[in-house]
């Protein structure tokens, strides 16, 4: 059966702490890994604009000995100029794996119900489980938090707060779960994460040994984590309602008086691009604290790491 990388929950526990291990080994040896030496061509689908995940995804897949098969997704028109079941059928023949950055979830899941290879969720408006993994493997890196057995990062907390309604939130949520970590996430009462996905996480902790929780107080989701993170207000597709979306997050922005309620050797994290002055400082963002750009770059890692497993499974 073809696995595929739709959402943070296709990985069960065990499975996640494989791909962060192997990540980790992989940003030792970059080159380590030839699972798509041929070069076997891998789709990287784009949607929506993009930095860092066509950098790691194109990078990691020519590390691999792959041809980053790079589409723009607009001029494709899947969805639009073609249905994306014709367009699964057609990729999915002649590439070793489809990466899709997209807007709808429900489009990349008939992607992965149609195509024959390993479908890989590049970000859509639900969730963005590479970021969720870089994250995890940079909290790992800092708190040591990757054991030798049972699931990586047991017990380790991360506090996510802003729009408790986006992907990164929802991606926090699960991941986390899946990881057995301790997740809170801090957003104003509107912009609650989606009842559905909260709900699955719960489920997961229950058996994890992790504990996810959302709370409207930003210090109270704060208190004494390992790692807090923050995310634009305002995400792709959003932009005509920056101005109203400023005034409910404005006490949630990730600032020094916030992150002193954390730990305090706790890291920051965010998945950029990072708005200085809106949803976190630049005194922050550029703290000894911060480990943006690390994080970035874990993408590289856990991607790979991500498409040597499907493979593999494959």
């Amino acid at each position: 059966m073809t696995r595929h990388f739709r959402t943070d929950d296709d990985l069960t526990s065990a499975e996640q702490h494989r791909v962060l291990s192997r990540a980790l080994e992989l940003k030792v040896d970059r080159f380590a890994s030839t699972a798509l030496a041929g070069p076997e061509s891998v789709a990287v689908i784009f949607d929506k604009p993009t930095l860092r995940t066509q950098v790691s995804f194109a990078t990691g897949i020519a590390e691999m000995g792959g041809y980053p098969l790079v589409l723009d997704g607009r001029l494709a028109g899947i969805g639009r100029r073609e249905s994306v079941a014709d367009v699964a059928r057609v990729i999915g023949r002649q590439v070793r794996a489809i990466v899709w950055r997209t807007f709808a979830q429900a489009d990349l899941e008939e992607m992965a119900d149609v195509a024959q290879v390993p479908v890989i969720n590049a970000l859509t408006d639900q969730l963005h489980p590479c970021q969720g993994l870089a994250d995890l493997v940079t909290v790992a890196e800092h708190t040591g938090g990757l054991a030798a057995d049972g699931p990586a990062l047991a017990g380790r907390s991360l506090a996510y707060v802003g729009d408790g309604s986006n992907n990164m939130a929802h991606t926090y949520l699960l991941a986390g779960a899946v990881a057995g970590m301790d997740v809170r996430i801090g957003t104003p009462p509107a912009f609650q994460p989606e009842a559905r996905i909260l709900a699955r996480a719960e489920q997961i902790a229950r058996g994890s040994g992790g504990s996810v929780s959302v709370h409207t107080d930003p210090v109270a989701a704060v208190r004494g984590v390992d790692a807090v993170a923050t995310d634009t207000w305002v995400s792709m597709g959003q932009e005509d309602q920056a101005d109203q979306r400023e005034a409910p997050f404005r006490r949630y922005q990730l600032n020094a008086d916030l992150l002193a309620a954390a730990s305090p050797s706790a890291i920051v994290l965010h998945c950029l691009p990072a708005y200085r002055g809106k949803e976190i400082t630049a005194d922050v963002l550029e703290s000894e604290a911060s480990v943006v750009w690390q994080e970035a770059e874990n993408r590289l890692h856990v991607q790979k790491a991500v498409l040597e497993f499907l493979v593999g499974e494959a």
